[in-house]
Order: C-alpha cells, then structure tokens, then sequence
C-alpha cells in the first residue's frame, strides 16, 4: 500500500464528516470493515484513522471504537473585560461547566506573588472544566484571596457566574490585568480530560483579573484544547 493510498482514505473519510455522511457521536466502521471498502491494508486503515485524530476529527476510545468528534474551532478574545460566557454563548453554543474540585489552602508562591499576598496566606482553589456543546474545550484552577473572597464557590454554584459572584462581593467591575499563554505538548492526562489525540498541542493561559482599584482579585492557569479554540488579542475596551 503506497503513501497515496492511505491518504485517500484519510481524505475520503474526512469527506464523509465535512458533508454530514458521518456526523459528531457517529461512530467508525470497523477496521475490517474499512480495509473492505477501500480495497485495502488495515496497516493502512489505521494509519489513516490516526491522521484523523490527530487532525481532532475522530478520538479513538479503547475498547470502544473511534467515534467522529468534529467540532467548530471557537474564537475567544482577549481582552480587558475577558469574559467567558461573553465570548463563547453569541457563537451558538451551549457552555457548561462543572467544579471538579475546591479547597482552601495556603498559597503556593507563584499564587502569592500574583496575588500579591503576605506569606502564608490562604486562598480559595476551584478547580473547573468547561464544555461548549457537551465537548471539553478547558479545564484548570482559579485562586482567590481567602480573606476577601471566602465562600467564592459555593456562590458561583449559586449565581451561575464568576461575574456575578463578584458582583455579590462589592466588586461591580474587574479588568484583565495580565494573560499570558504558551503551546506545549499535552500531558497523557490533559489529553485524555480534554478528549483529543495525545499528539496534539495545549495552549497554557495564565491569567490575572484584578478589580476597579488594581488590587488582584483572581489568577488562574488554564488548559485549552489548541484544536478547538481560536485566540484573538484585542487592544480596545471591551467593556
């Protein structure tokens, strides 16, 4: 089996997803069944599935099979009002997140320092994941200072938002005070959170929010998904 053949099977699958032949949750036929109708190798078959997923157009689950996972690359701006409902719902999509943990713990120093707290402060960790169309697009931690934000997580639980659960603290407004964000290889576990082949890249987005005086209200690190979201910068007010 030759270079050009497996990748008109790639090719030739890719089409059956891009036209709605194969839609999202549909799963592939099996390797046998694919070597069958492409006249082919299952070397090559395989070879031509992994290509797809490591494109983000399947994921091949163990044990299960590979299931077509195509889904619109997202724009997220950045900006000074970042917000993260503001940016993903006017694309159509239904955002949801889930708290995957939360605890309050001494500050580790590169909280601290963001934060800019004494030593041995505490600070609120909550530990998020974000999907857009039931699809995890991000996953990562947000801390925020114990002393003024106490019961953060049982409020957003409440109020549905970091917006508004700041709102209920007095703060009316907060700003972007620092992002900054690098591409890396994807951890196995980030990977497997974030549901993309193992050989794609993550996009690390470090963030600083601070409130209406400059005082630091929130940092985070988060972990993207670099199939699935675009990065914009925007120099203007957002607000």
């Amino acid at each position: 089996m030759t270079r050009t053949n497996w990748t008109m099977i790639r090719d030739a699958l890719a089409h059956d997803i891009s036209s709605g032949r194969l839609r999202p949750g549909d799963k592939l036929p099996t390797e046998p069944q694919l070597a069958a109708r492409f006249e082919a190798g299952r070397h090559s078959v395989r070879r031509a599935v992994e290509a797809l997923a490591k494109a983000g157009k399947v994921s091949i689950e163990q044990g299960r099979g590979t299931f077509v996972e195509e889904a619109p690359r997202l724009s997220y701006a950045i900006g000074k009002r970042t917000r993260l409902r503001r940016n993903l719902l006017p694309q159509g999509c239904e955002v949801t997140g889930e708290l995957l943990g939360a605890d309050m713990i001494i500050a580790p120093e590169p909280v601290r320092e963001a934060l800019n707290l004494p030593n041995g402060a505490k600070v609120v960790e909550s530990r998020r994941i974000t999907l857009a169309d039931g699809m995890p697009v991000a996953f990562g931690t947000a801390w925020y200072p114990a002393d003024r934000f106490a019961d953060f997580v049982e409020r957003r639980d409440l109020l549905g938002s970091v917006t508004e659960t700041f709102k209920s603290y007095g703060v009316d407004d907060y700003h972007r005070a620092e992002t900054d964000f690098y591409a890396r290889p994807a951890k196995p576990d980030e990977a497997k959170t974030l549901k993309q082949h193992s050989d794609l890249p993550v996009i690390v987005v470090l963030a600083l929010d601070a409130d209406q005086d400059g005082a630091p209200i929130s940092y985070s690190r988060v972990i993207w998904a670099s199939g699935r979201v675009k990065f914009t910068i925007s120099g203007q007010d957002d607000g």
